[in-house]
C-alpha cells in the first residue's frame, strides 16, 4: 500500500449538497478499491491563479489515503470523467512527505481546538 495526497478543485457553481455528495462519491469509490482513508480537508473556496473553464475560484478538497497502485489510475480517471471537477493533483508520499502531513493534520487539529 502506497501513501497518497490528491487535491482537486470542484467547480464554484456547486450547490453545498452537490459538493458534499461529489466528495463522498470520490471518497467510498477509493475505499472501494481497497484504499484506507487517512484524512479529508475542506479547503474551502478559493480564487485561482488562472481562470479555469472561464471560472476565477472553485472550491478545494484534499484527500490523504492509503491504496494500492492500481487503484490511482482508475480513481483519476473518474475524476475525467465528472463534469463538476476542475482540476485535480495525485501524488505518492515519501517518509519526508508522510511525516509533513501528520505534523500537517496536527497543526489543524490544535488550530480548530
Amino acid at each position: 500500500m502506497n501513501h497518497y495526497e490528491t487535491v482537486f478543485i470542484l467547480n464554484p457553481v456547486l450547490s453545498e449538497t452537490q459538493i458534499k455528495e461529489t466528495v463522498k462519491k470520490f471518497e467510498d469509490f477509493l475505499v472501494s478499491k481497497g484504499a484506507e482513508m487517512i484524512s479529508k480537508e475542506d479547503w474551502g473556496l478559493k480564487k485561482l491563479a488562472y481562470p479555469i473553464q472561464k471560472k476565477k475560484s472553485g472550491f478545494y478538497h484534499l484527500f490523504e489515503f492509503k491504496a494500492p497502485a492500481e487503484a490511482v489510475a482508475p480513481f483519476e480517471l473518474e475524476f475525467r470523467r465528472d463534469d463538476s471537477i476542475m482540476r485535480y493533483l495525485t501524488v505518492s508520499l515519501d517518509k519526508y512527505a508522510v511525516a509533513w502531513a501528520e505534523k500537517r493534520r496536527e497543526r489543524n487539529k490544535t488550530s480548530k481546538n
